[in-house]
């Protein structure tokens, strides 16, 4: 009875499978505790012996692939092989792992999601199998609604039949299901790993993106490939983690702790014994609550370990775009059909749909942190004219499931593009009611737009290059993106036009700006006209269809337009008309690494609009919050991400107009002309002359078009996203 007492108790763990004898020990709860392992090769009389045998002689005695009682949901029966074992012996403690599993699996799981944010959420789930795992299936459905059981599968061989295994038919199956595995043997209810005689199917395992239970089980009767799977398990063997890396499992989790090593290897029985053989009152009962006292003095972690390097330490992060007219279901292949239905039908229809996954964006990563990330493209189906037309419940319900998809895909960020960043409250009540990060990403729009415009006004040598004078115009003044372009260009710029249909708002962000930048000169207008000639950098900010929202035959020589309208305000035939007038977009941004897409979305390799930018860049700096939401958008959250951007090496792709890029060679060519008219006014009016002949006819002139309530129909967006939509739309279909 020595090894019984003391700091430094033995314990013996009987293994059903197996045949060696090995010794080793473990610290826990600063004792030694000496383990002695005996394998009993599947025979419950050699193991009836070996109890016998060690009775007496050491703490506790641990029996692993067996089990007294069968567990399935609130199921309970007795299996009738294993009550001899439990009954031999006559001093010494037996147990099976059931009086700690369900309480260790519950904490580790929780650990778990604490450790790895996301590693559970919207995932789905198998039980593989739910027997005698209970504990497990009810942690995970804290996180997850998709749970299912694969013991139909597992244990009878059985199709995956709808409805069958889910965790609304198991409490009327769980009792007659264990009726018929008590008769089984241990080796078909606990299985070792191997190649199964009879192959199950493997649609439930595709289907699942965690699979929970016996690691054996899952070996012996999951597919051969379960590539992006994570398993979460009791305990493994360097024989599991090889074979599963092999299949393309993403991660494990063991729910035991992982005692001098990674990952866990001792079962919840002999874990059990353990505690069993620490207990400070030997006469304790052998139940939960005697063994809850010692596990809350334990300070542990769950074993994580991610088999794949290229998908271990990646932060995760999602984007949403639409398309922007139907045209872009028109072109694809399989729904050419729709072309000769009704426009708004079409249109109608596909705001229906629910949000779908389109590519996944891989190979960024920070030159500074070395932070790799990772992102998922989600789609819906609405058009900007569906999107603004609907009540905003409309559309937050679809970015709210968006949000959850995202979520499934281990997205802990999701960027809103194109008009879904500024529905409603652009994004406060989705980030509200989603359980990951969301921002709108026009805060390094924002700065990408100044920047590139910065660089645009040197090329071009105007006035605005000369110890910043000259005057400035942002259209939309008013709007999300306008105001906070407004304020920070009155920081730079001594004499600035705000334009905007809403008198009252252009006063408001008058006062505001003169409030902060005390000496800014600041001109009000409802029409840009009347000032626009005396501008050498105009921004222009508005969505305004059919309307013409500046004339550039107005525009001075060397006049920089940064048009991050979508669709834009100046046509490529209207910035045609004036060659020395340097029409650009907003700035795109070339990411860090070798970004791919997944998708051509019509930039050069690894080229990335502001708003995705921005949502990638929240990811490599581990910035999971919400960031960018409401129409206000903050100062210092700008000058934030501006930093953020320095700190990653993100980079301004180049200056591009209407879809091409310019070469410093078409910048020179503009820059000449316009010095030359800007030395001859007689031939600059005779070009004004000449382009305003030319000049198209289009909707209004000057103002934003109204709609038949009167409203201007004018919606500030996020030029980046709604670009990035246009050009992945037809994806979007090709996929669905």
């Amino acid at each position: 009875m020595a090894e019984q007492a003391g700091l430094n108790p033995k314990i013996a763990v009987l293994h059903y499978h197996g045949t060696e004898q090995t010794e080793e020990q473990v610290e826990l709860l600063g004792s030694t505790v000496h383990i002695h392992h005996i394998g009993c090769d599947g025979d419950l009389d050699k193991m009836a012996a070996q109890i016998e045998a060690q009775d007496g002689q050491v703490a506790a005695i641990a029996l692993t692939g067996v089990a007294k009682t069968l567990r399935l949901g609130k199921a309970r029966v007795q299996h009738p092989a294993a009550a001899p074992l439990f009954e031999a012996a006559q001093q010494t403690p037996v147990v099976d792992g059931a009086g700690v599993r369900a309480a260790m699996e519950r904490w580790a799981v929780r650990l778990a999601a604490e450790a790895e944010p996301g590693i559970w959420s919207r995932k789905r789930v198998l039980m593989a199998p739910g027997l005698n795992h209970g504990g497990l299936a009810m942690a995970l459905s804290q996180y997850t609604e998709a749970v299912r059981y694969a013991d139909p599968i597992v244990y009878f061989a059985l199709p995956p039949v709808p409805g069958v295994g889910n965790s609304e038919t198991l409490p009327r199956v769980a009792e007659p299901t264990l009726n018929q595995l008590r008769a089984y043997p241990f080796r078909r209810l606990f299985p070792k790993a191997g190649e199964s005689v009879r192959p199950r199917s493997p649609k439930l395992f595709e289907w699942a993106d965690i699979l929970a239970g016996n690691v054996a089980g899952i070996r012996r009767y999951g597919p051969p490939q379960l590539k992006r799977k994570v398993v979460v398990t009791e305990a493994v063997t360097e024989e599991d983690v090889a074979d599963l890396r092999d299949r393309g499992v993403s991660a494990i989790v063991t729910t035991m702790p992982p005692v001098d090593r990674e990952l866990a290897h001792l079962e919840a029985a002999v874990f059990e014994a353990i505690l069993v053989a620490l207990r400070p009152d030997s006469d304790a009962a052998l139940t939960e609550n005697t063994y809850l006292n010692l596990m809350a003095q334990m300070n542990w972690k769950p074993g994580i370990k991610y088999l794949q390097p290229e998908e271990a330490g990646i932060n995760k992060f999602a984007f949403v775009i639409h398309p922007l007219s139907p045209r872009f279901i028109y072109t694809h292949p399989k729904f050419r059909w729709t072309r000769y239905l009704p426009e708004r039908l079409v249109e109608r229809v596909a705001a229906y749909l629910p949000p779908m996954y389109g590519s996944r964006i891989t190979g960024i990563e920070s030159p500074t942190t070395g932070q790799k990330i990772e992102g998922y493209m989600m789609f819906i189906g609405g058009t900007p004219r569906e999107l603004m037309r609907r009540d905003p419940g409309f559309v937050y319900r679809r970015l709210i499931r968006a949000s959850r998809m995202a979520e499934r895909y281990g997205a802990r960020l999701m960027g809103l593009g194109a008009f879904t960043s500024v529905v409603g409250d652009a994004g406060i009540t989705v980030a509200q009611k989603a359980d990951i990060a969301i921002t709108s990403g026009n805060s390094l729009t924002v700065a990408a737009t100044l920047e590139t415009a910065k660089q645009a006004v040197v090329k071009m040598g105007n006035s605005l290059d000369d110890a910043h004078q000259g005057k400035v115009m942002v259209i939309g003044a008013t709007g999300s993106i306008g105001s906070v372009c407004s304020r920070l260009l009155a920081q730079a710029v001594p004499n600035i036009v705000l334009v905007a249909p809403r008198p009252e708002k252009l006063i408001a962000l008058k006062q505001t700006i003169e409030d902060e930048t005390p000496g800014a000169k600041v001109t009000l207008s409802t029409t840009a006209d009347d000032y626009v000639g005396d501008c050498d950098l105009i921004v222009t900010t508005t969505t305004a269809l059919n309307t013409r929202i500046i004339d550039i035959t107005k525009c001075k020589p060397g006049a920089v337009i940064c048009d991050i309208a979508r669709p834009p305000d100046i046509t490529e035939e209207e910035a045609a008309l004036r060659p020395d007038v340097l029409v650009i977009e907003s700035g795109e941004i070339l990411l860090p690494g070798e970004p791919d897409f997944g998708m051509d979305i019509g930039l050069p390799p690894g080229v990335a609009y502001a708003c995705l930018a921005e949502t990638a860049l929240l990811a490599l700096d581990g910035r999971f919050e919400d960031y960018t939401l409401g129409r206000n958008i903050e100062i210092e959250r700008v000058k934030e991400i501006y930093r953020l951007y320095k700190k990653h090496g993100l980079e301004l792709s180049g200056i591009r107009s209407h879809d091409h890029f310019l070469t410093d060679e078409d910048l020179a060519k503009k820059r000449a002309l316009a010095d030359e008219l800007r030395n001859d006014p007689a031939k600059l009016a005779d070009v004004q002359r000449q382009a305003a002949a030319a000049l198209p006819v289009k909707g209004g002139r000057g103002r934003a078009k109204r709609g038949g309530n009167g409203r201007t129909t004018t919606v500030v967006a996020s030029a980046g996203a709604a670009a990035l939509a246009a050009a992945a739309a037809l994806f979007f279909w090709r996929k669905k």
